[in-house]
């Protein structure tokens, strides 16, 4: 498995003055909000998105002041998103931590999502940055739309496997497609070099996706029983999917029954769980898995060997085998 260390080595220097930076970018003149904000930034994630778009600069050209200012607007549009998320989802947890809406309700969720938003796209604009800000934009309208028919298919229980990929590659994968083609257009205006990142980001985006849609169905907590997150909230994923495609008509009708049910039991969970690896549906998300890894390393194929280069590979490589 790559280890994180390989992918950040040759961007620790950048990733270290980028705190502060991010710090700085969303200061506020109300102490509540700077407290929330506080709360948010103290428990942040991985920052893979930020780790891509400086890889992603350095493959490509010269690392400048504008490559922050894209990283700094991916990250402030990421963070939006995380706070947006659970709210929609109605999830009192992230990443361990009780989330904004658990803390201080629905409604100053919202508006704090607003407002990290709003300094992503101002920071843009007041840097002139309109070709990051074109790309951010198109990002936040892809995500919502993703999110969207998500919700819808998740009330039909209708989804087909080109709905499901339609509904990442918008959700999840425009996200790490922009951080990548922000990453270059901030030291390259080639289009052609701009898109093949582009791509990059979205084929190793919609891999990243599926690996976390297998998660949903793992052992993880003390019991040894798997979370079923995406089935507790009616979401039909990749291996869900398959497996529903190779089954007869009264073993779909009654799998279905189960998805609709409001309150799933982990008998219910382990029933899912067992059918979709009867069927292959595991196996079968991992093999497409793995295709799109692939798919995203054909990208870099026409670049000489660096340790940027390296990197890319190594973070496509821990997308895929993750633990978490």
């Amino acid at each position: 498995m790559a280890s994180k260390n390989e992918i950040t080595a040759p961007v620790e220097a950048e990733l270290r003055q980028f705190e502060p930076y991010f710090k700085k970018a969303t200061k506020s003149s109300i102490p509540f909000l700077d407290a929330i904000m506080n709360y948010i930034l103290r428990r942040k994630g991985k920052q893979m998105r930020p780790i891509l778009v400086f890889l992603s600069a350095k493959l490509n050209g010269t690392f400048n002041e504008r490559t922050y200012h894209a990283a700094l607007t991916i990250e402030l549009l990421h963070t939006a998103t995380l706070v947006h998320d659970d709210v929609v989802d109605e999830s009192y947890q992230r990443r361990g931590y009780f989330s904004v809406n658990a803390i201080w309700k629905n409604k100053i969720a919202v508006l704090v999502g607003d407002f990290i938003l709003a300094k992503g796209l101002l920071w843009s604009i007041e840097h002139k940055d309109y070709d990051i800000l074109q790309f951010i934009s198109a990002a936040v309208r892809e995500m919502s739309e993703g999110e969207i028919l998500q919700i819808q298919k998740a009330r039909k229980l209708d989804i087909t496997e080109s709905v499901y990929f339609e509904i990442i590659r918008k959700k999840t994968a425009s996200l790490m497609a922009t951080s990548a083609a922000v990453g270059t257009c901030s030291v390259t205006e080639d289009a052609e070099t701009i898109e093949t990142m582009r791509l990059f980001g979205e084929y190793a985006g919609i891999a990243f996706q599926i690996k976390d849609d297998l998660f949903d169905f793992q052992k993880s907590n003390l019991l040894g029983k798997p979370t079923g997150n995406d089935l507790h909230e009616k979401k039909i994923t990749l291996p869900l999917i398959y497996a529903l495609n190779q089954g007869s008509s009264s073993e779909k009708r009654k799998i279905l029954e189960i998805v609709r049910k409001k309150s799933k039991t982990s008998t219910d969970l382990t029933e899912v769980s067992k059918f979709i690896a009867e069927k292959g549906g595991f196996d079968y998300a991992e093999s497409v898995m793995q295709q799109y890894h692939q798919k995203a390393l054909e990208q870099l194929k026409s670049y000489p060997d660096s340790e940027y280069k390296r990197a890319l590979v190594a973070f496509v490589g821990y997308i895929t085998t993750r633990e978490s």
